[in-house]
């Protein structure tokens, strides 16, 4: 299926591993160009190398932390230096937490609120003017099962990953007049590094393996019993950046394996 794709722009951020680095070889194969952010510099260099020989497509590695604004700031001015602009931004980067709310401190808070909504907003605010010109595109934000069905060990992620899917639908009915789709997608159990990096953690020293782990946390969780890959929910990314989604906006969509116990 041409997903009709190909020559288009797109800045992904988290880029460099697991979903995001997953989002920029599926949409490499389409002929999308590319600006891929994250925070080391080398393993993003390394990444971004490995889609452009992939693919045939440019990859711009750009480094930051964009939970800080004027990170933010510079990537806008790289990617529109290397593009001119963008038509699709995956709003990706994020990172899971670890706290109770009476423990956590105003830092930790203001940390993951810069970096999981600020970014997003920042984002939006500076490259959908130049999306507009180019004749529309795409806005996608990457939040998670737990913005509807929370996980008591991390609430700050909760309230972050809730409120990047309420600015996903406030957002998507700012744009839809000037042909800028904006939709969310709420991803459930997939398989990346720090899954793995964690559950290697905790079961260290212990009667149980790493995959064991995992397996037993699948079971539990979700219906379908395993992880989704990256790249499974790459897919879902890659079909509502293209025209054969062109009805698909202000909409959250699950990727969770059945996991969600509600409706609505």
């Amino acid at each position: 299926m041409d997903l009709g794709l190909r020559g288009k722009v797109a800045l992904i951020t988290g880029g460099s591993d697991g979903i995001g680095l997953a989002v920029a070889h599926g949409l490499a194969a389409e002929g999308v160009s590319m600006v891929v952010a994250a925070r080391n510099e080398d393993h993003l260099a390394a990444s971004a190398k490995g889609v452009a020989d992939k693919h045939g497509v440019k990859v711009v590695p750009v480094a930051g932390d964009i939970s800080r604004s004027y990170d933010v700031d510079r990537l806008i001015s790289e990617t529109e230096r290397a593009f001119g602009g963008v038509d699709l931004l995956i709003n990706n980067a994020g990172t899971g937490s670890n706290e109770t709310v009476v423990n956590s401190t105003d830092e930790k808070w203001q940390y993951y609120w810069d970096l999981q909504v600020m970014a997003a907003v920042r984002l939006a605010r500076g490259l959908a003017p130049t999306m507009q010109k180019r004749g529309g595109g795409v806005i996608l934000h990457n939040a998670s099962i737990c913005a509807k069905q929370p996980l008591g060990y991390e609430p700050i992620y909760n309230v972050t990953k809730a409120a990047l899917m309420m600015l996903s639908k406030c957002l998507s009915d700012e744009l839809i007049g000037h042909n800028i789709r904006v939709n969310c997608i709420n991803p459930g159990l997939i398989l990346t590094r720090d899954w793995v990096k964690t559950a290697k953690e905790l079961t260290q020293g212990k009667d149980i393996t790493w995959q064991e782990h995992l397996d037993k946390i699948a079971k539990d969780n979700a219906p379908i019993g395993r992880f989704a890959s990256p790249e499974e929910v790459a897919d879902l990314f890659v079909y509502l950046c293209s025209a054969r989604a062109s009805y698909c906006t202000g909409s959250t969509y699950y990727i969770d394996g059945g996991w969600l116990k509600s409706v609505g």
